[in-house]
């Protein structure tokens, strides 16, 4: 396992909508376990592998339910709305307000090709949300209001 690099925004490959996971192999399971060290590393709830230069569809989530690898997921299923503050590893130093599903349901592969579905509610609804618009390119700016740099307010 090794800490990746995290890059950030204006990095054309944050803006790609990336290639679906073909091979479930010793290196995907490289990256994962590299993006499961860097998201720990860095205090994130998530990271998706566009966020560390690779285009791929995968994405962990750490969150109070557990710590989740999501491999070519797909959203089937969403409920309800909240509204709340999200930042981002590949945009450092702000914050913003936005509005996701308050329920989702996933349906995703593990390292090993293995198909799952997996339903999530509250944060980690939107922790999966905002991970899985990585993978189209994607940010939370996009959709945010009330975007606020958090630099100017600790001068």
């Amino acid at each position: 396992m090794a800490q990746r690099f995290v890059v950030q925004v204006g990095e054309p490959i944050l803006r790609k909508v990336c290639k679906e996971v073909r091979n479930f192999d010793a290196a995907l399971g490289a990256l994962l376990d590299d993006m499961k060290q860097t998201v720990r590393a860095e205090d994130g709830a998530g990271l998706a592998a566009p966020q560390i230069g690779v285009d791929a569809r995968a994405v962990v989530v750490d969150v109070e339910e557990g710590f989740f690898e999501l491999v070519n997921p797909e959203i089937y299923y969403e409920k309800g709305e909240q509204t709340g503050p999200e930042g981002c590893l590949s945009v450092k130093g702000k914050q913003g307000i936005v509005t996701r599903p308050e329920k989702v349901k996933v349906i995703y592969r593990d390292r090993f090709g293995r198909k799952h579905k997996l339903t999530a509610e509250g944060f980690f609804a939107r922790a999966v949300c905002h991970e899985l618009d990585h993978l189209d390119g994607i940010l939370y700016i996009d959709k945010a209001s009330n975007i606020i740099d958090l630099t100017e307010e600790e001068a």
